[in-house]
């Protein structure tokens, strides 16, 4: 437990997770817990104060009312905070509850490394790394705490973008040091999507044989004690809608072998909101580019192909990707684009290069706004950017000779083209 808590309890509507993040940027921890929970509940947790969100918005005024009465009774600061307010905010920690505001991603990792090796002694600890932001900062911080004790596998399917498999191994096996075991299945991926060209069967088939490939390499390093689940804060606070216990119960844990004899789950980043992930990250030493990582679905490249799967498609693509991820860099616009990528689509046009006609790949350039990814706004990149993009992509990727910008929003479309 952080030595300053100040609880929001949640009677409904969307300021919750506001008023916490407002909390925390003040370097006061913060928890959201339902409305219901019970006085019992919150004098174990020895709050420094708590707020009450949502009270008008859910109708629910009486029952804050009396909330706020019976708390107020425990000897508790409380402030029913409906339209958050910095001042208010601020006032109500640093004078109604005598708030020190020292909570921040230094000592949380002190916090959690602790932790850490209080729960897991001399035993093994299995992580599924992906390279993703999540995962990375979740095996780092362990690491740190137990060091070899961690067993890491990466299974590199082939459907990542350019270079990043050697990245993710040349950065935690090399710089980092992890136990880590790279699993090159690029072959085995390759022959089972084969053909199959409709987007969820190509789904279903890559988590399955990512499922098999982690259970025969889980297999072979023996007792494991603990699983790594990188679940954040936001998977807490949606899993206890309403009147849930916002305590997550995963027994969904991507790549776990059935018959794998385990003591439980570490989630050590499921306090923290993405942003303070990122943080810890950068506290961690992680390279930047690494914890600036836009969101990559598991299924990676394959769902950026429209229609069956080949490696000459793959390579056609991991080049197209690069060549827009580079000049979005290069032009100081890839902190302020939430994602952007490419996807080769199933068309073909005729074009001219060298004189010559062509009948080749049309690449689609997707590039979006967004805070959650709920929703989402195409991202106005500047016509000369394009323009740059497009005449590399054009004359510096094989079968490539036509470059669309997709200009929708979601909704209607979603983000990822399948």
């Amino acid at each position: 437990m952080q030595e300053e808590l100040v609880l929001i309890l949640n009677f409904g509507g969307q300021s919750s997770q506001r008023i916490a993040r407002m909390v925390r940027e003040l370097k006061v921890y913060s928890e959201i817990l339902p409305y219901n929970i019970s006085l019992d509940r919150i004098k174990s947790l020895n709050p420094k104060g708590i707020i009450l969100t949502g009270v008008q918005e859910n109708s629910n005024t009486s029952i804050g009312e009396k909330c706020y009465k019976q708390i107020s009774q425990l000897g508790i600061p409380t402030k029913i905070v409906d339209e958050p307010d910095s001042d208010e905010i601020k006032n109500f920690l640093f004078d109604s509850c005598s708030c020190q505001g020292k909570w921040d991603m230094t000592s949380f990792i002190e916090t959690a490394v602790d932790k850490i090796r209080q729960r897991v002694g001399d035993k093994k600890v299995l992580c599924g790394l992906s390279g993703g932001v999540d995962s990375s900062v979740a095996a780092v911080l362990i690491h740190k705490a137990i060091g070899d004790q961690l067993v890491c596998i990466f299974v590199d399917h082939g459907l990542l973008r350019m270079n990043e498999g050697d990245e993710v191994e040349e950065i935690f096996k090399d710089q980092f040091n992890l136990n880590l075991t790279r699993v090159n299945a690029q072959d085995r991926f390759l022959n089972r999507l084969s053909g199959i060209a409709d987007p969820e069967k190509k789904r279903k088939i890559i988590g399955e044989e990512f499922i098999r490939v982690f259970e025969e390499e889980a297999k072979k390093i023996g007792k494991v004690d603990f699983l790594v689940q990188g679940t954040i804060y936001p998977d807490v606070i949606e899993s206890g809608a309403g009147d849930a216990n916002l305590v997550k119960s995963h027994h969904n844990v991507g790549g776990l072998p059935e018959d794998v004899d385990f003591e439980g789950i570490i989630e050590p980043l499921r306090d923290l909101f993405k942003d303070e992930v990122r943080r810890v990250g950068e506290e961690l030493g992680i390279p930047k580019h690494m914890v600036w990582r836009q969101p990559f679905p598991g299924p990676g490249l394959a769902i950026r192909i429209i229609g069956d799967i080949t490696q000459e498609k793959l390579d056609i693509l991991r080049k197209a990707d690069a060549i827009f991820r580079e000049e979005i860099a290069l032009a100081g616009l890839d902190k302020e684009i939430w994602q952007y990528f490419a996807v080769l689509t199933g068309m073909k046009s005729v074009g001219v290069t060298d004189g010559k006609r062509t009948y080749d790949y049309t690449i689609a350039l997707r590039g979006v706004t967004s805070i959650d990814g709920m929703s989402a706004d195409w991202a106005r990149i500047p016509y000369e950017i394009l323009d740059k993009i497009s005449i590399r992509i054009a004359s510096q990727v094989p079968r490539v000779n036509r470059v669309v910008y997709d200009i929708t929003s979601k909704p209607p479309a979603t983000i990822e083209w399948e």
